[in-house]
């Protein structure tokens, strides 16, 4: 069991937890100490035996580096039985495995930090066989530049070691690059070490001079740049806006860019620790944004778990800049057009194509994207391939396409081709304009209303497909005579004696079950995410000891039922389904509704 690290968030691969020292580190963080601190904030302030103090600043106990002479192992567990340190084991890739311990240190970091196909294969083999709450420390390999991917990476634990070297060698260094010190001419910091400092004064020859800036002053602020750039890479980490923040900073670094791409590739390592929701906002600056989970999650439910239950034909309009779409001038205007006589969805990049019920689901009211008017290739390519494959899923009597020419028209014209059913344009010059929305509306004449209370169902079953799986809306509702009440999108969902069952979430566009909505899901035929506990009555949470065990496709944000002896419970995941069952700390289940049994 570990005693001395513990999870308090997560942000895909990327943790925010606390190493419990006597001054007590919230991670991720260096562990080799402070400017002015010539210890390691590693070790507790026992008294440790000269002898030790090394293996200690290093590796406390029950663990010890390759190579350490067994006699020394043993004297010291034979010496010093009651020593009670935060232990780590020094391991690789291959040998990694549960030691006991609270921390891991990968003992090749240097042979492999660098390389981006090498980086990727060493940190998802080590985080996929040690427990998932403990941490995993690289150490040699850090600069303000590279911290922020190590993080995202699921790397905890760094130190300054890298950056006081290259100080030492004269190299300045910052989260954009480094600098020859001798190139600089001026300081672009403000921390103590370069505050009142000059460059142009020579510390050799003028050593006495205050304001000489030299290798040690820099050796100084390379560590408190690494410091402040893991204060920012925590901060995102709290908003789940890490991915952001580093596809800015892969900018600055070939090697950067190739390692988060090839993360990106390993689709299963960070959909498991990505959440499902969130209501903080996703920045679509750059092509990689394609790549992300949440949009590749989000294109992949929308074409294998959505099902269309309009008997109208589909019209395709262009996303607005405003979010949920539907509150925006350009699509007020489509609605007033389209009169509930069409099934709107949205079609955009990097999204792919929404469907009107799941406007307000995340990511789609929460991305915001670069508005350039040109489509590059793979986002060309990426959004045909959506749509095309949500029209092989679901079938229209035809399509109406209200689309502008840049991009649009050219995605619908791919698509067109490659099924069979009809595309209609209606757009002449922009799709706002009165004689584009004249076409749209005449486009529709003679199509039947849908009405209000078919277009709320039709949103709570939509909800449910995507949340829960293919055809869960039917399986959740067909045998309720179901009830919404509320205004859209509060709706609540209510059986035919007026229980609620649930309700929409507008933050997040999902549905959030009541005790009773929570058993119709239980004993419905739609996939249930469960988790078993221990034999307590849990009130606000359940903490990852009293997990007994857990589905494996739970994921951070999930509904999810709780069983155990002597309760039944609702709530949302606060830990990925292998997490909860691997844990020994943090708040597993945040606990809605509780009934003993």
């Amino acid at each position: 069991m570990t005693d001395y690290f513990e999870i308090h968030g997560r942000d895909g691969a990327a943790r925010l937890g606390e190493l419990r020292l006597s001054d007590p580190l919230r991670t991720p963080a260096l562990v080799d100490g402070s400017v002015d601190d010539a210890g390691s904030l590693w070790t507790s302030e026992r008294d440790v035996p000269t002898g030790y103090r090394e293996i200690l600043t290093v590796l406390p106990h029950r663990a010890f580096p390759a190579g350490t002479d067994e006699r020394v192992q043993e004297s010291f567990a034979v010496d010093y039985p009651d020593v009670d340190y935060p232990s780590a084991a020094v391991v690789t890739a291959e040998t990694a495995a549960d030691h006991g311990a609270d921390a891991y240190i990968l003992s090749n970091a240097r042979g492999f930090v660098g390389h981006a196909a090498a980086f990727r294969e060493e940190i998802i083999a080590a985080r996929e066989a040690l427990p998932a709450d403990t941490a995993l420390y690289l150490s040699g390999v850090a600069t303000p530049r590279n911290a922020a991917t190590l993080v995202y990476a699921g790397v905890d634990l760094l130190d300054a070691k890298r950056a006081r070297i290259r100080g030492l060698q004269g190299f300045y260094l910052t989260s954009e690059g480094e600098y020859f010190l001798e190139d600089l001419d001026e300081l672009p910091c403000a921390c103590p070490a370069c505050r009142g400092k000059r460059v142009d004064v020579d510390p050799e020859a003028d050593p006495d001079n205050p304001a000489a800036f030299d290798h040690e002053d820099c050796a100084d602020h390379n560590e408190y740049a690494l410091e402040s750039e893991l204060a920012t890479v925590r901060r995102r980490i709290r908003d789940g806006r890490l991915r952001d923040y580093v596809e800015g900073q892969a900018r600055h670094d070939q090697w950067l860019t190739a390692a988060f791409r090839e993360f990106d590739q390993q689709y299963g390592y960070l959909e498991a620790r990505t959440p499902v929701v969130r209501d903080s906002e996703l920045a679509a600056a750059t092509e990689d944004t394609l790549r992300r989970v949440e949009i590749q999650r989000f294109a992949d439910r929308v074409t294998s778990r959505y099902r269309n239950r309009f008997a109208n034909p589909l019209v395709l309009v262009p996303c607005s800049a405003t979010k949920p779409y539907s509150e925006s001038q350009s699509h007020a205007q489509f609605h007033d057009a389209v009169q509930y006589r069409g099934h709107l969805v949205s079609m955009t990049s990097p999204i792919g194509v929404v469907p009107m019920e799941l406007e307000l689901t995340y990511p789609a009211q929460h991305y915001d994207s670069v508005v350039t008017g040109r489509w590059s290739e793979d986002e060309l390519s990426f959004v045909a391939n959506v749509l095309r494959r949500y029209l092989d899923r679901n079938e229209y009597p035809r399509v109406i396409a209200h689309v502008p020419d840049e991009g649009y028209r050219e995605i619908c014209e791919r698509v067109a081709a490659d099924v069979d059913v009809d595309f209609e344009f209606t757009v002449d010059e922009h799709p706002t304009t009165t004689e584009s929305i004249g076409n749209l509306m005449s486009a529709l004449d003679g199509e039947l209303k849908y009405s209000k209370r078919e277009r709320q169902h039709n949103t709570v079953k939509a909800l449910a497909d995507y949340q829960f799986g293919p055809d869960a809306g039917e399986a959740l509702f067909a045998d309720v005579e179901l009830r919404t009440t509320s205004r859209y999108p509060k709706l609540q969902v209510r059986d035919g004696d007026g229980d609620q069952l649930a309700t929409m979430v507008p933050q997040y566009g999902v549905l959030s079950f009541t005790l009773a909505g929570a058993r119709v899901w239980d004993e419905s035929d739609a996939p249930t995410k469960r988790v078993e506990i221990d034999g307590f009555v849990p009130h606000g949470s359940v903490l990852a000891p009293g997990v007994v065990d857990a589905d494996e496709e739970i994921r951070v944000g999930d509904e999810v039922v709780v069983e155990g002896p002597k309760a039944f419970a609702v709530g949302r995941a606060q830990m990925f389904g292998a997490e909860m069952v691997d844990s020994t700390r943090g708040e597993a289940v945040q606990v809605r509704h509780v009934e003993e049994v």
